[in-house]
């Protein structure tokens, strides 16, 4: 196994993996059934994914298991086998890892519950913890590095599962995605991230931002979480450019040349961690392996160098907006 907190001492920047949804699809999933079946059904094609990464320069690959928490298995009536579809995923990536013949880091994916908390909704506290942990114990089960908590909105949620991880005494890290006008769909900022997760020896090992509406608009939450604590180490894992709808199929516009440009400007932006989302294959991702390899340190960017390399801002912050397009992106481990 392969500690993630090691691993950053050895590499300036580290390299996370590309989307799992988006690229499942090209392999065959059908719209609506559970990517996360396949670590049962179709093994041999999630580690095909894995290895795919590996082999484009991943330091770090995020097993098949977004939605796999009970609330959300239940929609595919699979909530019963939580743990075994979670270690079942955890050992097909740690194979690949194992495989290597370099250090890479198995992250334990955990996505939301898609539950909304009391008052709103009728999760609670105690039981989103429990959720979170039957999880967890799966994916620590099947060899798991690290928890890798990503794409939340609400603050009650993070929590939730960073407790789940410190009860299990598991290393982890957590991802928001700003995806609205610059906040979370529950009105969290880049910038207070940090301060709404538990600190001292119990703050995650990473925090960060992922998914979202495009790579612009994940950079400007990046320059916001390290302008806040420039201490902290965080993590950009953007989507491969802006989603469009064509045809019935979702497209993301991003070329390897932009997600490569994405890569400088996010190591420029002060990230230790970068990676792409939705729509990001192993060609990209080898894009950016190369741009990262790279690199050199160049001045911080500020919002005009950003739009200038990667493009305007979808769904700029509300107070910068002025009257732009605040189209919202597809969410998701996509």
């Amino acid at each position: 196994m392969t500690s993630l907190a090691e691993l950053l001492e050895t590499k300036p920047i580290l390299l996370a993996d590309g989307a799992t949804g988006t690229n499942l699809f090209q392999m065959g999933l059908e719209a609506g059934d559970p990517p996360e079946e396949w670590n049962i059904t179709h093994p041999e094609r999630i580690e095909a994914l894995h290895q795919s990464f590996v082999d484009a320069g991943a330091d770090i690959i995020l097993t098949n298991t977004f939605g796999g928490n009970a609330r959300r298995l239940k929609l595919h009536k699979l909530d019963g086998r939580v743990r075994e579809i979670n270690a079942a995923a955890a050992r097909i990536a740690r194979k690949v890892a194992d495989a290597a013949g370099r250090p890479v880091v198995v992250a334990g994916s955990v996505g939301p519950t898609g539950d909304l908390f009391s008052p709103l909704g009728e999760l609670t506290h105690e039981v989103a913890v429990a959720v979170f942990r039957e999880q967890m114990e799966g994916l620590a089960e099947g060899g798991a590095d690290v928890m890798w908590i990503e794409t939340m909105s609400a603050a009650e949620e993070m929590n939730a599962a960073c407790e789940a991880a410190r009860s299990l005494g598991l290393p982890h890290t957590v991802t928001a995605s700003f995806d609205t006008a610059g906040r979370t769909m529950m009105g969290l900022e880049p910038g207070t991230l940090g301060g709404a997760l538990p600190s001292g020896e119990d703050a995650p090992l990473a925090i960060g931002a992922n998914c979202g509406v495009g790579a612009s608009d994940l950079l400007v939450s990046i320059l916001a979480m390290t302008e806040a604590d420039p201490d902290r180490i965080v993590i950009a894992k953007a989507n491969c450019g802006v989603p469009q709808v064509k045809g019935g199929e979702v497209v993301y516009t991003g070329t390897p040349e932009l997600m490569a440009r994405f890569a400088h400007l996010a190591a420029d932006a002060g990230a230790r961690i970068v990676g792409g989302c939705c729509g990001t294959t192993a060609g990209h991702l080898a894009g950016m392996r190369k741009a990262l390899d790279e690199h050199t340190p160049g001045p911080r960017p500020d919002r005009a160098a950003i739009e200038a390399a990667t493009g305007p801002l979808v769904a700029p912050p509300a107070d910068a907006a002025q009257g732009s397009d605040r189209r919202r992106g597809r969410r998701g481990r996509g």
